[in-house]
């Protein structure tokens, strides 16, 4: 290995399955520089590791970083080279990913290059989860006809994919109706070790992946380090560039007491978002320890780590123990993986024993899980965590608020009447889904979601005729397991047949509701309800229709679907009657544990994991029906609505991409606190009367075809007009207004936003996004960022950002802008009519330097100053170059040039 300091790097070796192996020395890294192993958090062991592993790759950089973590818990502020052993990538930020590799292809060939440059260096494995849309449900056959409809509207997505997957090399698909990505990923996916084979012999190393969505923290739960980036950051991932991040901060979450009697995981993961949430932990790494941590199983802490994008972290980090070889045996992985698993991780100073020392954390924090009640969170946000008997109140009390006061928004009084539960109205829940991977990847959930569903089945309830139930697993096993326990049967029963698998309701494709149903809420004004088990329920995300999203566990969302509302407190109410007109309590109907816990003991068989996972890469008969072409360079079709060669390729560069001064600029649009990435740029439904569904119809597409706007993702021209046009959002321009309009300045005539965006850069006027606190959380949804960009926008001056998003902006070539203090926009008189002047920008980017604005109104001038919130040398490079790909297409331009005559 040349080039490395074995002063630095040293290597051990180890007996496994099939002869020795060597790996890389993380106490012996960080000896070197004077540091010591024990008192290092273990996901900065990984991070350790695989940087004095790759010093051939990093040089200086990488030697700078070991000395830097060495000083742990001192640190200084570094930047961290890392690579990683593989990609994974869902097919709604997968398909912009492979498109927008199949443009740079063109783009080194137009450049005289060789277009094969443009190949995965690293493993990709790309799971088609997030098209199915729950068109059908609560029939038997409703997994085949959603399958069907499914295929027919991505024909000509699944296509490219298979182009991609033969042309790029390096990229392994799991066909629609494998599972969820992260189900998939801790399932069968993830090695926790990772052997590759070296000319000095076979290598061990920690599994370390990175994600294109950000759940990919789940795995976190295995002791498998990883998160979630935008699909720019993927991109570059791909063709050979380190993911350089800066040296976090490691919260200490240490986990102690036991679970009250009735609580569930899916409580206690959401008592966690709330708690971590409230700590401000964004940004940083998450690792549980403790004793409640220790006797966790993995299903459970999959659950936790799962979560970390709503409580705002990189990811929430499991050590490898006991819990993860159990879980390993349990999920048919081999006696031979599992020993080496085993023996690495305990030569390597990566395995968690019982009696090991805790290590020193940036901060701790204490939570009890024995705090864990049942609960719902909602109406809006993961982390707005409401006990049971809190709910009902909570409800009718926003039904009274204006929507700028955390309300509805409903015109006029609102009379509530006790009396009226079975009758639809406001707090009729419409929506109840068992789905996501938060909670499908937990046995013990989805169990008692089944006994309570045979509880009531026996007592012959159903729910109410409004409610349209669904259950999408996050693999195949789980039917199998409940199948085999007699409760898919109970299940089916109420309505909760599997129609499919993948994301559905909880990436916002819950499919249309009853046209009677639908009609009525839109007649009546009404304020319904969905209830689901996922991470997730921003607004506009669920249903369009639905203004009340609540979270819970699988359980909770049977016995709501049962209630049919979403306003009574079912601790106390019956959720409805039996066969004989006789109150049914929730209590009468939830699961023994004793019964509860032989169940979810049945469900650990090996065999059914290797026969499920056997040939998931096969897929169905439809999907090995489809052709797709060989080409080298993928041949766009003019005519396509679907697959439209990406204009971003190429982007500003010198001095248009990261000017000094930006002058006369306007504000697009202008937030509050906890503007999501779904507000940004939708993920579900188009809608007819939307900008993006009168240009679908203006090409002859009617809407029943429009599929979603996941669907539409790789054409720009639907996604640019979907940007800041979520049906919920407020843009602070237009007060009490919902959706995307705007106005425009000088002159005030309120437009849609991309109107607006296109009237102003027909004018030459740059263009800025104000925001406040938590500005772009949610998903890892790059097109939040390629929209902005699209729209004209130089910079957003916010409170603070999201990890993801800011990362995404600067890829994009956006200015990510903090406001130097905690007060925001508004608290500094700003009304976002003024017209900006940005002074010192490149030299605050380059430097850290603050960069002072001017706004100038109707009032006079208002001075202040912001910061660049970049964080690495190498986002700096990549603003100079207009952003990500512009910067890799220069990488690669460079050889070329020198070498053409």
């Amino acid at each position: 290995m040349s080039g490395i300091d074995a002063t630095v790097t040293e290597w051990g070796s180890l007996e496994v399955a099939g002869g020795r192996a060597r790996y890389c020395k993380i106490a012996a890294a960080l000896a070197a520089h004077g540091g010591q192993v024990d008192v290092m958090p273990f996901c900065l062991r990984v991070l350790t590791e695989n940087i004095a592993r790759n010093l051939d790759a990093t040089g200086a950089d990488g030697n700078t970083a070991l000395a830097a973590l060495a000083r742990w818990p001192a640190s200084a502020a570094v930047a961290l080279p890392l690579f990683v052993t593989r990609v994974i990538l869902p097919d709604s930020s997968g398909l912009p990913v492979l498109l927008d590799l199949a443009a740079l292809r063109n783009a080194v060939a137009e450049a005289g290059g060789d277009p094969t440059w443009v190949t995965p260096r690293v493993p990709v494995d790309l799971i088609i989860d997030h098209s199915l849309q729950v068109d059908h449900a609560g029939t038997p056959n409703a997994m085949v006809l959603n399958l069907q409809r499914e295929f027919a509207r991505n024909d000509e997505r699944y296509r490219f994919v298979k182009w991609a997957q033969s042309a790029l090399g390096g990229v392994r698909v799991f066909p629609p109706g494998t599972g969820i990505i992260h189900q998939v990923n801790l399932e069968h996916l993830a090695t926790v070790v990772t052997q590759r084979d070296t000319p000095q012999g076979p290598l061990l190393m920690p599994d370390f992946v990175i994600g294109g969505d950000s759940h990919t923290p789940m795995v976190n739960g295995l002791g498998v380090l990883g998160w979630g980036v935008g699909g720019l950051d993927a991109e570059a991932i791909l063709l050979g560039r380190p993911n350089t991040i800066a040296l976090p901060r490691v919260l200490g979450v240490r986990l102690v007491g036991r679970m009250q009697a009735g609580a569930t995981t899916t409580d206690l993961a959401l008592l966690v978002t709330q708690r971590l949430r409230a700590h401000g932990v964004t940004g940083d790494f998450v690792e549980f320890f403790g004793p409640a941590a220790a006797a966790l199983a993995v299903p459970e802490r999959a659950t936790l780590a799962n979560m970390a994008p709503e409580y705002g972290a990189t990811m929430g980090f499991f050590p490898v123990d006991t819990k993860t070889l159990d879980y390993l045996r349990a999920t048919g992985r081999t006696d031979a993986h599992v020993e080496r698993v085993d023996r690495y991780c305990r030569a390597n100073h990566l395995f968690r024993d019982a009696d090991a020392s805790v290590p020193v954390y940036s901060d701790e924090v204490v939570i009890d899980i024995g705090d864990a009640v049942p609960t719902l969170a909602g109406p809006r946000r993961p982390q707005d965590r409401l006990p049971l008997p809190d709910v009902v109140q909570d409800f009718r009390t926003r039904l009274q608020l204006p929507s700028e006061a955390g309300g509805f928004g409903i015109n006029g009084p609102v009379c509530v009447d006790d009396k009226a539960h079975q009758q639809f109205g406001h707090g009729s829940i419409v929506v109840a889904a068992i789905t996501s991977c938060t909670n499908t990847s937990n046995p013990a959930v989805m169990v008692a979601a089944g006994l309570l569903a045979r509880n009531a089945v026996a007592r012959g309830m159903r729910p109410p005729s409004w409610v349209k139930t669904s259950m999408a697993p996050g693999s195949q096993v789980v039917t199998r397991y409940l199948a085999a326990a007699g409760l898919l049967a109970p299940l089916e029963a109420l309505g909760f047949h599997v129609i499919g698998y993948g994301c559905t309701t909880c990436g916002g494709k819950s499919g249309p509701l009853d046209a009677d149903v639908a009609a009525t809420i839109e007649r009546e004004g009404l304020v319904v309800a969905t209830v689901l088990s996922g991470n997730r329920n921003f607004e506009g995300r669920i249903h369009r229709l639905a203004r009340a999203n609540y979270i819970g566990s699988p359980p909770l969302v049977v016995a709501f679907a049962l209630a049919g509302r979403i306003d009574i407190d079912v601790t106390r109410d019956p959720i409805g009657v039996d066969a004989n007109g006789n109150a049914v309590m929730l209590a009468d109907l939830w699961p023994d544990a004793d019964e509860l816990a032989q169940a979810i003991a049945a469900t650990a068989d090996p065999s059914l994991y290797r026969d499920v996972y056997a040939n998931a890469e096969t897929g169905p008969e439809l999907w090995r029906q489809l052709s797709a072409p060989t080409s080298e360079c993928f041949a766009w079709n003019p005519t396509s609505t679907y697959l439209v060669k990406p204009p971003f390729v190429v982007g500003r560069v010198g001095d248009d991409a990261l000017p000094e001064r930006v002058v006369a600029a306007r504000v697009l649009v202008a937030f509050g606190d906890s503007l999501t990435t779904d507000h940004i740029s939708p993920s579900g439904e188009i809608p007819a009367a939307s900008a993006a569904g009168e240009y679908l119809q203006s090409l002859g597409i009617a809407p029943k075809n429009f599929n979603s706007y996941v669907g539409r993702r790789c054409n720009h021209e639907v996604m640019l007009r979907g940007t800041f046009a979520n049906v919920r959002i407020r843009n602070l321009l237009v007060p009490g207004i919902e959706g995307g309009m705007t106005r425009t300045f000088p002159g005030d005539v309120m437009m849609r936003v991309h109107e607006a965006a296109r009237q102003y850069l027909a004018q030459g006027t740059p263009l800025l996004v104000l925001g406040g606190r938590d500005y772009g959380s949610g998903s890892s949804r790059d097109w939040a960022a390629k929209g902005t960009a699209m729209l004209g926008v130089r910079a957003v001056l916010a409170q603070s950002f999201e990890r993801i998003h800011r990362a995404n902006l600067v890829s994009m070539g956006v200015l990510p802008l903090r406001f130097a203090t905690e007060s925001g926009w508004r608290a500094l008189g700003l009304s976002g009519t003024e017209s900006f002047t940005l002074e010192g920008v490149r030299a605050g980017v380059l430097t850290g330097t603050p960069i002072a604005v001017t706004a100038t109104g109707d009032a006079g001038s208002i001075h202040f100053v912001v910061t660049a919130d970049v964080h690495t040398d190498d986002e700096r490079r990549i603003l100079l170059a207009g952003g990500m790909l512009p910067a890799v297409l220069q990488s690669i331009e460079a050889p070329v040039n020198e070498a053409t005559p």
